[in-house]
């Protein structure tokens, strides 16, 4: 299983076009960060966590030319405003897009796309299959995909699980039943938006923390604002085996 970063940021924090930061000067690839998503690739099955506004650079950049289906973990517009996107797909594949999220995602995505999802149909329009989860295993193919029910402050928001990997996003905390799914992991990826405190976001520390209890083999960060700071600034503060993720980061798993 390949599992590849198409973005590794966030909207948080003041935009980039009007940002002299130096992480956002920063010539350093790794400071870099398209808004976050992963793609996972096992030769029979691919398939993307979230849609944001850089889905189709994304895409292109890594050069996927086939997609099964699309996850979403929650209903946010930076992980979902690219889903219009997905109409290169339906061409070349000529099939709709099976589309898994909890029911507050589904309904979202219908009022957002209601021009998708309405009854005015014309050639063009992109072509998706809603499919609800809610916080049990579901299968994609030969993937069997594990829910984690985590809390961005008051909205619940859905990480992935699929095999000894564990992919979570926008979480704040995340409870205690719900943590005994991220047990023997060989690798998770834990979002940590910045050093300082934050209401619906772990920090740094609080994601340290998160790693130490559920001992995954490896952590990856994510979600990652240009207020963590420079990567090369960063990396010395983590433990040996935790780092951070950036775009373009590819790992291969069992």
């Amino acid at each position: 299983m390949r599992i590849t970063f198409l973005g590794t940021g966030t909207s948080q924090g003041i935009p980039v076009i009007a940002c002299e930061c130096e992480v956002c000067r920063s010539l350093d690839y790794r400071d870099k960060r398209l808004r976050t998503a992963l793609h996972i690739d096992t030769g029979k099955t691919s398939l993307i966590i979230d849609v944001g506004p850089d889905f189709r650079q994304q895409v292109l950049r890594e050069r996927i030319n086939r997609l099964d289906a699309i996850l979403i973990t929650h209903e946010h517009k930076d992980h979902t405003a690219g889903l219009d996107e997905v109409r290169s797909f339906n061409f070349k594949q000529k099939k709709d897009m099976p589309v898994y999220g909890r029911l507050s995602v589904l309904n979202q995505l219908r009022s957002e796309y209601q021009y998708i999802f309405g009854n005015h149909d014309y050639p063009g329009l992109p072509r998706i299959q809603l499919h609800e989860i809610d916080n049990r295993p579901f299968q994609i193919n030969e993937l069997t995909i594990t829910p984690i029910e985590v809390m961005h402050y008051k909205l619940p928001v859905y990480g992935y699980r699929i095999n000894n990997f564990a992919y979570i996003t926008d979480a704040k905390t995340i409870p205690d039943k719900e943590k005994e799914k991220l047990r023997g992991l060989d690798v998770l990826v834990l979002n940590a938006l910045q050093r300082k405190p934050h209401i619906s976001h772990l920090t740094l520390d609080e994601a340290l923390a998160l790693s130490a209890e559920l001992k995954p083999g490896f952590t990856w960060l994510t979600h990652l604002s240009h207020s963590m700071g420079l990567s090369r600034d960063v990396a010395p503060l983590l433990p040996d085996n935790v780092a951070l993720a950036y775009d373009g980061l590819q790992l291969t798993l069992d």
